[in-house]
């Protein structure tokens, strides 16, 4: 679509003059090489997004695509060939610091299709010298859509957010907008409806990375300006996606649930929303399905509503130039892992309006500021604890490797120590209601999960799975065989270096190996005439000239390289089935994980408040359904803790009184507030009305 029928700029790179330029490469495809030809198919298929094409261990870009993304990142823009007599613009990254760059071009507004080689190139060419290796599109990177730590902010949720508008009596001139939000990273659901009226202040709440809709700027004005001053990103979709059985449907399979009742009341406008959500998620995911929380049905009556201008005002999680530093969570945060530090976001962003909810949660925190010794043990615990839903997400989409098997048996090791001092401060003086709760949700019944990851994964495992050496000796006594075997015939290479070096009496003689040759021998070049010549050269068969040195290989080094890639393959082919084994049992158990993550997070907020209070000397307030405001001795602690790191003026504690009786008499110079809300106090300026 153009900007004038959505409403919405094309993507960048997406589109030239006249044709999408993407139309006019398919069309050419039949007259460029077989491996442009490939290319240029996989890029019709996915117009709005910069292709990431998988060539060895680099992404390769071409085209236009080269020439926006080498202006974006900095990098070199090249050539590579032509193609219809014009060189072929060409620029690419290391596929090693791939994160690197598709973080910067994510910031940058670029949606990115990642496309892998799907065979070896050795089993191409059992198809004929001139076959291409097959390729195609692995995953469509968004904003909304990233699971990877290297992409991801740790203390900060990245929600994707569906937005749909369906009028409705009663909620006013613009009707009602149902959102559905997920960080796809953690699993976290949210769903509801709000006022159109009150979009931008349930938006800013969100923060969502982006927001998929359905809606045209003629059709909706006052969305898409709320949209825009908001600057966020969106991406439309067809209204099609927004199918409100379909996305009931769904929601119920990925639940494995018959009904929904028991998460909430559901409006079918939140389940079109919801639909649109899995949909997308679907089509950039390629197939691959998120492991859902139950999902929370967002009342407003519950929690402040706050208004985005009031929001932006009060610099709650991020400053008025989107900064984190300087913000009040910034100020108040003293959490030890990023899942804690996202639970104190979010209640910042939500605060709660029942005063029961409120008492419950400070209690935990009250018993927390008096049990010194224990919050002391659980914050030791915690800071060794990962985020365990954002390492099962990583393995529910298959990016996930050894580290993040080791992060969950690393956070069930972890949630099972805090529950058990929790346990040991109940039995002698009882834990508030949500410590109780959070205790019970840190031991879950997971089938021997844990002690499977104990004794399976090394300590530090390597990142990537396809490196093998991440299990264990002694979990599988076959990969402990493929290993002797391996090792030792590496072993015997090591000999066969010695060897060959007295028989020749070439002391520099080397025995290496690379990917294309795999093992050789390589002498100088002046030594080379010795091993080509009688009786050496029976023994010794030239393979490779290089500039410097000449490469040799024998008969009995090609038997020895076969013993080592047998026994290294069948080694790493076992570990790639421990892996998926393992991946699958977490799997499996995903409910009791992400409720354990939940609760290391809230336990880590609850404990981070307590270390804050007590640091700080803050006091608990009493919190009522009255009309009574009354602070006595109230401080900023953004600006406390400014004039503190600037070393200057100490900040003057003020007292607060806005009616209604308290439980106090009135501060010194107050005078009784009695019944009213509000005293409106006037004068000129320099009167003393402060």
């Amino acid at each position: 679509m153009s900007e004038g029928e959505n409403g919405r700029k094309p993507a960048k790179g997406a589109r030239t003059a006249g044709k999408p330029r993407e139309v006019v490469a398919a069309e050419q495809a039949v007259e460029a090489s077989p491996a442009m030809a490939q290319y240029l198919e996989i890029k019709a298929a996915n117009p709005d997004s910069l292709l990431f094409y998988r060539m060895g261990d680099f992404y390769e870009l071409f085209f236009e695509d080269a020439v926006a993304a080498s202006r974006a990142l900095g990098i070199v823009l090249t050539k590579r060939g032509k193609h219809l007599g014009e060189d072929i613009p060409m620029c690419g990254v290391p596929v090693h610091r791939a994160d690197e760059y598709l973080q910067r071009l994510i910031r940058g507004g670029f949606r990115v299709a990642v496309c892998e080689q799907l065979e070896d190139p050795a089993e191409a060419r059992k198809r004929g010298a001139k076959a291409v290796v097959r390729r195609d599109v692995v995953r469509l990177v968004t904003p909304g859509t990233l699971t990877e730590d290297s992409l991801l902010e740790a203390t900060a949720a990245n929600y994707l957010t569906a937005l749909f508008r369906a009028p409705r009596e009663g909620a006013g001139e613009g009707g009602e907008v149902a959102l559905a939000s997920i960080d796809i990273s953690t699993g976290d659901l949210q769903v509801g409806c709000v006022a159109a009226a009150d979009l931008s202040g349930e938006l800013t709440r969100i923060a969502p990375s982006e927001v998929v809709a359905a809606i045209g700027r003629e059709e909706a004005p006052d969305i898409w300006l709320c949209l825009e001053h908001l600057g966020l990103t969106v991406t439309p979709v067809p209204s099609a996606y927004f199918d409100s059985r379909a996305g009931e449907r769904d929601l119920k399979a990925r639940l494995g649930v018959s009904e929904l009742g028991g998460f909430g009341d559901f409006s079918r406008v939140e389940l079109a929303a919801v639909g649109a959500l899995l949909k997308y998620i679907d089509l950039t995911q390629l197939g691959r399905k998120p492991l859902l929380r139950a999902p929370r049905k967002v009342g407003h009556t519950a929690i402040l509503v706050i208004d985005a201008a009031s929001r932006n005002s009060l610099e709650l999680v991020r400053t008025t130039s989107g900064e984190r530093q300087g913000s009040l969570l910034a100020a108040i945060d003293r959490t030890v892992t990023g899942p804690g530090a996202r639970e104190l976001a979010a209640r910042l962003s939500s605060p709660v309006t029942e005063p029961g909810e409120i008492g419950r949660r400070l209690d935990a925190v009250g018993f927390l500021i008096e049990q010194v010794l224990l919050r002391a043990g659980l914050r030791e615990e915690l800071a060794g604890a990962p985020d365990v839903a954002r390492a099962l997400s990583r393995l529910a989409f298959q990016r996930g490797g050894p580290r993040d098997l080791a992060g969950i048996r690393d956070g069930i090791r972890a949630a099972a120590r805090a529950s058990l001092l929790l346990a040991g401060a109940g039995g002698v003086l009882g834990l508030p209601e949500v410590l109780a709760r959070i205790a019970g949700e840190l031991a879950p019944d997971i089938d021997g999960l844990g002690a499977r990851l104990e004794a399976a994964i090394v300590d530090d495992p390597p990142f990537q799975r396809r490196d093998g050496g991440f299990v264990k000796p002694g979990f599988r006594a076959d990969l402990d065989e493929a290993r002797r075997l391996r090792d030792e015939s590496r072993e015997v290479m090591a000999g066969l270096q010695t060897r060959y070096q007295d028989e020749t009496g070439v002391r520099t003689l080397k025995v290496r190996h690379n990917n294309v040759l795999g093992y050789f021998v390589e002498v100088t070049a002046q030594q080379a005439r010795q091993l080509m010549t009688a009786p050496l050269d029976a023994t010794f068969r030239h393979r490779q000239t290089m500039a410097n040195a000449v490469r040799f290989t024998t008969v009995e080094l090609v038997e020895i390289e076969g013993r080592i890639s047998s026994a290294g393959e069948r080694a790493l082919a076992i570990e790639q089935e421990v892996f998926n084994d393992l991946a699958a049992q977490a799997e499996t158990a995903a409910a009791s994980l992400n409720a354990l993550a939940a609760a290391l997070g809230e336990l880590d907020h609850h404990a981070g408040l307590a270390e804050l209070a007590e640091r700080e000397g803050y006091v608990r307030p009493v919190v009522d359904v009255s009309r009574c405001f009354d602070i006595r001795g109230g401080r900023h602690p953004v600006v406390e803790q400014a004039l503190r790191r600037g070393g200057g003026s100490t900040f003057v504690a003020n007292d607060c009184l806005l009616g209604g009786a308290g439980a106090l008499p009135p501060p010194e110079g107050f005078a009784d507030g009695g019944e009213a809300s509000i005293w409106l106090v006037t004068g000129p300026n320099m009167a003393g009305k402060s």
